[in-house]
């Protein structure tokens, strides 16, 4: 058992009686922000504990460090420490469908040293449609034990607000949005204050990965698309960004799974960006 970019319901069954398996529910509503919890509580896959977008997966918010900022080290440690995660566990992260929320987790695992962990391909709504198994509970239910988590943040995966304005206009460096093509033209913008982009970034929209079915597509067809709009630029100069850096981690996801490895992530993306006035836009 060894999954590092997605995994299949079938697959994912087998195994949950592995004691080395943890599983992560990170179903979320970004306008009903207790949803997840409350869903989790009436259903869940078996053996799961609930994350907390807002609480879980992004640190304080200043006002001016986006709306989804990363949690710190040391509060990250204690999370997937409480979750029942250490070195050596296979984690599977899921949510209601596209895996929008589990990248998130999927990525800040990765980010902090743990590549064995995998997003569940087509989420909950998949594992339900299969007829797989399901438990319910309170998600102050632990399932496993605390364990010690003591991995620490990788050099390089991320870039500052600064130094995306360094990069933004680089020949070689590309900036990819993955917010839908409507927010990124700045024709509407429902969560910022600002519409519009940062200059030079292409546009992928994160549900472009996934098929009709709601699964991600083949690495083929994934870095067809993603050449179309992105060009030959090298993935290590890949920067990823979004609204708040959630959906962005769904193109670094679906950027490793088509073999393409070494993109960063703008953690603070369009939210933060636009917060300060002296910062250029672009709207197209």
């Amino acid at each position: 058992m060894r999954w590092t970019t997605l995994v299949e319901p079938r697959e994912l069954a087998e195994h949950l009686r592995d004691p080395a398996l943890a599983i992560v529910d990170c179903r979320y509503n970004l306008d009903q922000e207790e949803w997840g919890a409350q869903e989790f509580s009436k259903s869940h896959i078996p053996g799961a504990v609930y994350a907390h977008l807002a609480r879980d997966l992004a640190g304080p918010k200043t006002g001016r460090n986006g709306r989804h900022p990363l949690p710190d080290a040391v509060a990250l440690r204690a999370t997937f420490s409480r979750f029942g995660i250490d070195g050596g566990m296979q984690v599977v992260a899921y949510d209601q469908d596209t895996g929008m929320y589990a990248s998130r987790l999927w990525w800040l695992l990765r980010w902090m040293g743990h590549d064995a962990v995998a997003v569940l391909d087509g989420g909950f709504a998949k594992w339900i449609a299969e007829g797989r198994p399901t438990a319910s509970g309170p998600v102050d239910d632990r399932p496993r034990p605390a364990r010690a988590f003591t991995g620490g943040p990788r050099e390089g995966w991320t870039l500052t607000a600064d130094e995306v304005a360094a990069v933004m206009r680089a020949p070689d460096w590309r900036l990819v949005d993955a917010r839908a093509p409507e927010r990124y033209r700045g024709e509407t913008e429902p969560l910022d204050k600002v519409a519009g982009h940062i200059p030079g970034a292409a546009n992928h929209f994160f549900k472009w990965n996934l098929d009709d079915r709601g699964t991600f597509r083949t690495p083929d067809e994934i870095r067809t698309r993603l050449r179309e709009r992105v060009g030959d630029v090298a993935p290590e100069h890949i920067v990823s960004y979004c609204g708040s850096g959630v959906t962005a981690c769904h193109n670094l996801l679906a950027l490793e799974h088509a073999g393409l490895h070494g993109a960063k992530l703008y953690p603070g993306s369009w939210s933060e960006w636009s917060s300060d006035p002296e910062r250029p836009k672009e709207k197209s």
